[in-house]
């Protein structure tokens, strides 16, 4: 290591530490520190007993799980259970308890109350408007609308040497919508070139 980045870890470590660098510690020393003023001879082979013997559970404990372990994979072969089928089988088991669950239950109904609300709101705004429509067109005004119409389309048809009758404000629209369906592009351009 560089001097340079030596000095620099040993400021860093110092900040959170002390004022002083640090500083490799003896073992030697670390040994020294007396444990053994808490502790009388008595416990402590007490103590070391008992750490020998959770040692050796512990290993004991290790080899039977492994044991274990290794039956229970034998027979998820032998069954013919596979990673896949048990991340499919834990999926739909989750799925259900999450599907019986109480917070699901009272998810649900409020979804589906406000579903139907809305269903209803909409199905009332659409009979709304076409209430309006309806009142719209049975207003003064609009008769006025429809009769100016008629008049006028009875007026062009004449002079244009269709039948003077006028007809109703739908078939007027209807033979609109019919000569405008005649009037192609195609016929435009022979019309043109003729004059």
């Amino acid at each position: 290591m560089e001097p340079r980045q030596q000095e620099d870890r040993e400021t860093f470590h110092a900040g959170f530490l002390d004022k002083e660098p640090l500083k490799e510690v003896d073992e030697d020393m670390v040994s020294e520190v007396d444990l053994n003023n808490t502790v009388t001879e008595e416990e402590r082979e007490e103590m070391e007993n008992e750490l020998i013997k959770l040692e050796e559970e512990i290993i004991t404990l290790k080899q039977v799980l492994a044991s274990k372990e290794k039956r229970h994979l034998e027979l998820k072969q032998k069954l013919g259970i596979t990673p896949l089928n048990e991340l499919r089988q834990n999926f739909s088991r989750s799925w259900y308890d999450m599907q019986t669950s109480t917070a699901y239950k009272k998810t649900s109904e409020t979804l589906t109350t406000a579903g139907q609300r809305t269903s209803v709101a909409f199905s009332n705004l659409g009979n709304a408007i076409s209430r309006k429509f309806g009142d719209m067109r049975n207003s003064p005004s609009f008769k006025s609308f429809e009769e100016k119409v008629e008049s006028t389309v009875s007026n062009i048809k004449s002079k244009v040497g269709g039948t003077g009758g006028a007809g109703s404000f739908e078939d007027v629209l209807s033979s609109a919508a019919q000569a405008s369906a005649q009037d192609t592009p195609t016929n435009n351009v022979t019309e043109n070139s003729e004059h």
